[in-house]
């Protein structure tokens, strides 16, 4: 039996991982290898395709890396258990078979090109054209998937330390057309990068380790004046705690009533979330109002105990009011107050970010100034800084940052 084909023939009974074999690159090479005892045309064609798709996904230099970090990011029984930190309560059968699919998926890491060009049927026929085919490099497997095929510590670790499936891959997800979708690149920014405010976004933060340390803990309203840091700051506690299986699944307002389908995808997962509902308000008879009033009290469909709802408004009541909606007898104008302060009450944990007055805003200037290597006169930067604001309509932290970025393009005029 050729080298190539026990790889094949190993691969094909893969039983944990068996989901690695719809995917693109695996799916390419098993093409390939299946090929090697039939017509020339179809093993160049298979050789080909498998190259152009190397080629594309930049990994033409480290086939070992592509191949097992797919086994990485599959999700499946072994994956699921180890996240959870509970593999080792598993069958002693199904660990054994992780181990077979490892050794099986590590076999075909070593595959060179050559070996497969030199164990292939008809090769005397194609002698010529297999000399100019252009050969991958296998370089080094992913760390976490190791070269021991018996020993799955350093496997169970790296699931329990970042998650499995799409969730070992990405950090931050989007709800769209009934789906959790990955966000492919997202806003990067770091806790670190905050000037100011640091006793309400300290309140966030302690939510949020108690949420991740099992302890009591609620469900968050950030709310407060544009620009102050609300949005960033929930991005930047899920980038901070991403190693302590954190993840941030943001939800449009408009299909709140899909709450239901959400709790079902993740109650079972062994990932903590952060349900994210940006820039909420209502108008009076919003459906989408009392579909998030039943989702923070009374509802049939109960936040799951791996999830915590973090929305952003720039009201503390979160129905806008109108003059004529107060024009009414007194009864039901206290219906109308209770119904307004119904909802915001229903969050456990509200934090204010309000605007900054004059010496904080200049506070958070300086600082920034300072971080971006910024010489100027003080008493100069800060008129700039007062004239900028005024022409934003006031101060906030986004706004001193605008002012620092637009410095260059600044006159006295």
């Amino acid at each position: 039996m050729t080298k190539t084909y026990k790889a094949y023939l190993m691969m094909s009974s893969l039983s944990v991982y068996r989901g690695i074999l719809e995917r693109s690159i695996i799916k390419g090479y098993m093409n390939l290898l299946g090929s090697t005892e039939a017509e020339p045309e179809r093993f160049l064609s298979a050789y080909g395709e498998f190259y152009s798709l190397l080629s594309e996904r930049g990994v033409s230099d480290k086939l070992a890396y592509a191949i097992t970090e797919t086994a990485l990011f599959d999700e499946n029984s072994f994956s699921l258990a180890a996240a959870a930190g509970n593999h080792e309560a598993l069958p002693e059968s199904i660990r054994n078979a992780v181990a077979y699919d490892r050794g099986a998926i590590l076999s075909l890491c070593e595959l060179k090109a050559d070996d497969i060009i030199n164990e292939y049927k008809y090769i005397d026929d194609i002698r010529e054209i297999a000399a100019a085919l252009p050969r991958w490099e296998l370089g080094e497997p992913a760390e976490a998937f190791g070269t021991d095929g018996a020993q799955l510590k350093a496997l169970a670790s790296f699931y329990r330390s970042n998650g499995c499936g799409m969730f070992a891959r990405y950090k931050a997800f989007v709800w769209r057309g009934g789906k959790i979708c990955p966000v492919e690149h997202p806003d990067k920014i770091e806790l670190s990068s905050f000037i100011g405010y640091e006793r309400p976004r300290n309140k966030v933060l302690d939510n949020t380790l108690a949420f991740l340390d099992g302890k009591s803990c609620n469900n968050c309203l950030l709310y407060g004046d544009m620009g102050t840091g609300k949005s960033s700051t929930v991005k930047a506690i899920g980038n901070a705690y991403r190693d302590r299986g954190l993840r941030i699944v943001e939800m449009p307002k408009e299909q709140l009533s899909d709450f239901p389908l959400l709790v079902d995808k993740i109650a079972s997962l062994p990932m903590k979330f952060i349900i994210f509902i940006d820039d909420l308000s209502f108008q009076r008879q919003d459906k989408s109002y009392t579909s998030l009033k039943a989702v923070l009290e009374g509802g049939l469909a109960a936040r799951p105990d791996n999830a915590l709802i973090y929305a952003t408004s720039n009201r503390r009541h979160l129905i806008k009011e109108s003059w004529q909606d107060r024009d009414t007898d007194d009864i039901h104008r206290r219906d109308n107050m209770q119904e307004t302060l119904s909802l915001s009450d229903r969050f456990g944990l509200s934090v204010c970010f309000g605007n900054p007055d004059k010496k904080e805003y200049l506070e958070i200037v300086f600082a920034l100034a300072d971080k971006a290597g910024i010489n100027m006169d003080s008493h100069k930067l800060s008129e700039l800084a007062e004239r900028f604001a005024l022409g934003r309509g006031g101060r906030s932290p986004r706004c001193a940052k605008q002012f620092i970025e637009s410095l260059g393009g600044l006159t006295d005029d």
